[in-house]
């Protein structure tokens, strides 16, 4: 591997960490001794560290309470104006007989927040011990806490009202969308 070409023969310019981080991820997959694991493992959280310093390019891994807090501003930066904005309320109640729309506009925003976080390539986000051996922490964090903020706003400023719960659940995932949008970009913007 030499300057310009990665670990998979790519030769698309100068290595840099992620090209590291890929190397090294290759390497940890053939190492079988526990302390090889362990040293190959520290060599890829000081490549992490060594990443860009600037708020793009740098590889993050794992979820920790930084990143759900990041996700938190995200969620309500974005969430307050769906609260307040009477159009939120107009769809939802469209929403209620359209449940393909709704279905639609569930996966559409776990598909953005999706892209978002892996597929964008706004920093390199590495998936690490994904729930249950398939879910990303990361998106599942981001997406539980911009629906928890949700509904915690919408319910506790008066928006909904749970005597209807389909109603309450339809104008719920109409806010949900851009508010999923605001976690997924206030988790990976910083950079952690």
């Amino acid at each position: 591997m030499g300057d310009t070409e990665t670990a998979n023969g790519d030769d698309d310019g100068p290595s840099d960490v992620s090209d590291l981080m890929d190397d090294l991820e290759a390497l940890e997959s053939h190492v079988e001794s526990p302390a090889g694991r362990e040293a190959v493992a520290e060599a890829m959280a000081t490549a992490a560290e060594l990443g860009h310093r600037g708020a793009f390019g740098r590889v993050i891994h794992g979820f920790d309470r930084a990143d759900a807090a990041e996700a938190t501003l995200g969620s309500v930066l974005f969430a307050m104006p769906m609260v307040v904005e009477g159009g939120t309320r107009d769809v939802g109640i469209h929403m209620t007989s359209h449940p393909i729309g709704f279905l639609g506009t569930v996966a559409a925003t776990v598909a953005m927040v999706y892209g978002i976080l892996y597929v964008a390539d706004i920093q390199d986000v590495r998936v690490k011990n994904p729930l249950f051996g398939v879910i990303p922490r990361r998106l599942a964090g981001v997406i539980t806490i911009s629906l928890g903020i949700t509904v915690l706003l919408f319910t506790g400023w008066g928006q909904i009202d749970w005597n209807d719960p389909w109603l309450a659940v339809c104008i719920v995932v109409v806010a949900w969308a851009p508010t999923a949008i605001g976690a997924a970009l206030g988790d990976i913007l910083p950079g952690s």
